[in-house]
């Protein structure tokens, strides 16, 4: 599925919440609108009463004055009815028949009483106020009711609202804009980046340089160690590749050599030694390419599913009954010495068997002519299982390692390749193990360590 681009993302993300903000905002105005409205017209409902009251006390009880009707309307806000009495309950202005409330009789002196109720189909808040007044040489109660109609004040209520909304409205629009351009102001040294990458040769794996945001620095950090990792795997991989040619090109100019010898053999018998010649060049052809498939294959981690537990002990038995023929075959003993019980480990079996016959094959090619014996032994201590390849030949010392595991390098010009101990080192280090050079009196000793696996 096509995910929508960064821009889109962190847009929505920044206005999604103001949006769901601007609705509270927006409810929440409404309300205060009401009851700010209830209050406003409350106050013109109390001004519009006192007004009257003093108006008819001042008048006698004459109709209101021009100025009075003047300051209703103007107050007000909408079309105010009153009703004017005089002591005893005698009417004296206004509109007739005033809505009244169940609860008239609790209505107090002196003090606005406030009620809804219906007038002529339509509901209306209603104030009614009374109070003892002396006119003339009468005294009594004389009472003010005002009232309005509520949708005249739900009106100004809506009204009120939607200029709050709009211009909640504006400023989220505003903010939508400012956000939209904004992120793409934002993003540009991205797309910069993007660009500068993109023109890049597929030979350029130099480090990026470019000033980037401090939000994007890791990304650049991690290609830049991404283009340092591929670039040394590269070069690795170009060495690898010139280094085999020239250790394949030898065995097969050998190989070529003798076929063509063989082909002008004067007679039988030196036909058959340079057979057996042809034979022997086209076998250490094969051993070098499966040395270098070998280490080609150790170049990228083997991972756990390559690994399985697996008998040491039965693994090595297996080895040393699979390379003893060539041992023995050239006169030299070999000394097994595994333990009698099973040793557990998790390995690549294939790979630590090619270790082991690469041990046994190193000794082999360069114990010199004072090679006599060669051992294979297996021991354990509580944390590792150590796989240890002895002779008493020329011998190899621990200061001599770097040379010894190095690829394709030898201490002293021999039959060998020069991968045989590399291959070991990368196995070993493959399974979380170490390979080492034994100090030893006499000949060459070399440990493989690998971890021991727990029950």
């Amino acid at each position: 599925m096509r995910r929508a681009s960064l821009r889109l993302r962190l847009f929505v993300v920044i206005l999604t919440p103001l949006i769901a903000m601007a609705i509270l905002l927006g409810f929440w105005r409404f309300t205060v609108a009401q009851q700010t409205a209830q209050e406003l017209f409350d106050r013109s409902l109390l001004s519009t009463a006192l007004a009257i009251s003093r108006d008819v006390a001042v008048s006698g009880g004459d109709a209101l004055s021009p100025t009075t009707r003047s300051l209703i309307r103007d107050v007000a806000g909408g079309e105010v009815f009153y009703h004017a009495t005089g002591p005893g309950g005698s009417y004296v202005t206004g509109y007739a028949y005033p809505p009244t409330s169940l609860t008239a009789l609790q209505m107090e002196r002196n003090k606005p009483n406030v009620f809804e109720a219906v007038y002529r189909g339509e509901g209306v808040r209603v104030m009614k106020v009374t109070e003892q007044v002396t006119v003339d040489t009468l005294t009594g109660d004389t009472t003010v009711t005002v009232w309005q109609r509520l949708s005249d004040r739900n009106r100004i209520a809506v009204d009120l609202a939607f200029r709050a909304a709009a211009l909640i409205g504006a400023l989220v629009a505003t903010v939508a804009l400012v956000v939209w351009f904004g992120v793409a102001i934002g993003l540009r040294p991205l797309l910069n980046l993007e660009e500068a990458i993109a023109v890049r040769s597929p030979d350029d794996l130099s480090r990026i340089k470019r000033a980037v945001p401090m939000e994007a620095r890791g990304i650049v950090r991690t290609l830049n160690r991404l283009f340092s990792k591929v670039d040394a795997s590269m070069n690795a991989h170009q060495t690898f590749i010139s280094d085999a040619a020239h250790q394949l090109r030898n065995p097969a100019a050998a190989v070529q050599s003798m076929a063509e010898s063989l082909r002008n053999a004067p007679s039988e018998q030196e036909r058959e030694r340079r057979t057996e010649e042809l034979i022997s060049a086209a076998r250490a052809s094969a051993r070098v390419t499966e040395q270098l498939l070998s280490l080609d294959r150790l170049r990228q981690p083997l991972g756990s599913g390559h690994f399985r537990e697996v008998d040491l002990t039965a693994l090595m038995r297996q080895v040393c009954s699979d390379v003893g023929p060539a041992v023995l075959s050239a006169d030299i003993d070999f000394v097994v010495d595994l333990p009698d019980r099973p040793m557990a480990v998790s390995c690549d079996p294939l790979f630590v068997s090619e270790a082991v016959k690469n041990l046994v094959d190193n000794a082999l090619k360069h114990g010199g002519e004072t090679l006599s014996s060669i051992s294979v032994a297996v021991s354990s201590n509580k944390d590792s299982v150590d796989i240890t390849v002895s002779d008493d030949g020329k011998g190899l010392v621990p200061e001599e390692a770097a040379t010894a595991f190095g690829r394709f390098s030898q201490i002293e010009p021999s039959e060998g390749s020069g991968l045989g101990l590399a291959i070991v080192s990368s196995v070993a280090e493959q399974h979380g193990g170490t390979v080492t050079i034994n100090r030893v009196e006499k000949g060459a000793s070399l440990s493989v360590m690998l971890p021991r696996l727990q029950a």
